[in-house]
């Protein structure tokens, strides 16, 4: 449950920008994306490695 604090005579908007900064960063519905649909932990593994070596390759250390 997200709780923001508002103060006295503070506009709506204002309130609204908060609530919405703290719900993307609490990551709630990205989790629930993710829990959607199942997905084989050896697969998970998979795209986390082929996306470390992307990483290696791209901005990795390179000797030319």
């Amino acid at each position: 449950m997200l709780i923001i604090e508002i103060k006295e005579g503070e506009v709506i908007d204002k309130a609204l920008k908060k609530y919405k900064r703290k719900f993307e960063r609490s990551g709630t519905l990205k989790q629930l994306r993710r829990r959607k649909a199942f997905t084989k932990p050896s697969i998970e593994r998979r795209a986390e490695v082929l996306k470390a070596a992307y990483k290696q390759d791209t901005y990795g250390f390179k000797n030319d």
